[in-house]
């Protein structure tokens, strides 16, 4: 499943639990994560103008991820970007998901991302609870992991593994589902 190629959009990667979960996944092997700087600096925007984190606090995130997925960064899409036949805001997600031949775009926005103009690119477009619900059905033990360590490694707050699974539920319901059932209840 480490071949499987995914981009995940802005709008997955700005909810602190539902993005720590995708990264988590993907540093486990699960997936192959691609990024472009035009997402994360989308990223940086909303979470200080929409969500009103500090600038200085968005920056750390970013350069955070930097670090730890270097490796994951491409630029080789950008001559790609306006042949693409979607709206002009999202071109970018797509031309980074052919340039690096990512089969799926993980995203909340699916209808910005319209299944008759991913095809010919053969490259689909997921919810985020889908992309988790599959990779939870390749993987139920590790996914379930990912999920408890999460949850233990939260600091400020601190948080169990059921308030995690229910700010989870938000986004991503039958992947919560799933991994709650996996996790015996004595361990909540």
């Amino acid at each position: 499943m480490s071949s499987f190629g995914v981009v995940l959009d802005a709008c997955v990667l700005i909810p602190a639990s539902l993005r720590d979960t995708l990264l988590r996944a993907t540093a486990a092997g699960l997936y192959n994560i691609q990024f472009t700087d035009d997402i994360l600096e989308e990223v940086r925007r909303n979470l200080v103008f929409d969500i009103g984190i500090s600038e200085l606090k968005a920056e750390q995130l970013i350069n955070a991820i930097h670090k730890h997925f270097h490796f994951a960064f491409i630029t080789h899409h950008i001559p790609l970007i306006e042949a693409m036949p979607i709206n002009n805001k999202d071109r970018h997600v797509l031309a980074a998901a052919v340039a690096c031949k990512a089969k799926c775009i993980v995203t909340q926005n699916l209808k910005d991302f319209p299944e008759e103009l991913l095809t010919p690119f053969r490259v689909i477009a997921q919810s985020p609870d889908e992309f988790l619900t599959d990779l939870f059905v390749f993987a139920p033990d590790q996914m379930a992991e990912i999920v408890k360590k999460q949850a233990n490694d939260l600091r400020n707050p601190p948080r169990s593994v059921s308030e995690l699974l229910a700010t989870l539920a938000q986004h991503a319901p039958n992947f919560v589902w799933l991994v709650g059932n996996k996790i015996d209840n004595s361990q909540y």
